[in-house]
């Protein structure tokens, strides 16, 4: 099933989420309308926040990214299979000299600014099974982790923008947040809510 995704503004994108068991309801059923909510936005990853739960739960396919020819091969190739679910996801560390890349979020759409991060991450997530895996990533597959990872830390990628920018989005982020924007996939926006 496809979900409304939330729009910026709404308070549950700024919510630490909290950890979650096998026990958490219909959780099977919710990765599969993540990954289906995911395909249908052409992102390639969501986290529940985004569709309004504050659990430490997101799903990435980056394989898109393989199709990029600017990109080295082996990073093409690593992102080819790079199609996981995370759950309560840790990052252990981060390394590297920061390197800059154009970031886009299906929570702020129409919105596209350069972010820099760490180029290489040790986490430690379970898989939809719960068993614990701890790895390393590097590249563009670090990247994607560590923008799903800030949504489950209530933060979004414009957090991390220059006083400046953020002055320069300001209005086009007022406006994604009252609804005054088009998107091509189903949205839930904050400052839309019925009044009863």
């Amino acid at each position: 099933m496809i979900l409304p995704i939330v729009a910026y503004g709404d308070p549950v994108l700024r919510k630490k989420a909290v950890e979650i068991d096998k026990d958490y309801p219909n959780l099977t059923a919710l990765i599969a309308n993540m990954k289906e909510t995911m395909y249908n936005a052409s992102g390639v990853g969501l986290a529940a926040p985004q569709i309004g739960k504050a659990i430490r739960l997101f799903v990435i396919d980056a394989s898109p990214f393989a199709e990029d020819e600017d990109l080295e091969e082996k990073d093409r190739t690593a992102l080819k299979t790079f199609n996981r679910v995370f759950i309560n996801a840790k990052i252990i560390e981060e390394e590297g000299e920061s390197w800059v890349f154009n970031e886009g979020c299906l929570s702020i759409p129409n919105v596209r600014e350069d972010v820099y991060r760490q180029p290489k991450v040790t986490i430690e997530y379970q898989d939809e099974d719960f068993k614990t895996h701890t790895e390393v990533l590097e590249g563009l597959a670090a990247r994607v982790f560590q923008h799903e990872y800030d949504h489950i830390e209530g933060i979004l990628f414009t957090d991390k923008l220059s006083t400046l920018k953020k002055r320069l989005i300001k209005k086009k982020l007022d406006n994604i947040s009252k609804g005054k924007i088009n998107a091509d996939y189903r949205m839930r926006f904050p400052n839309l809510k019925k009044k009863k």
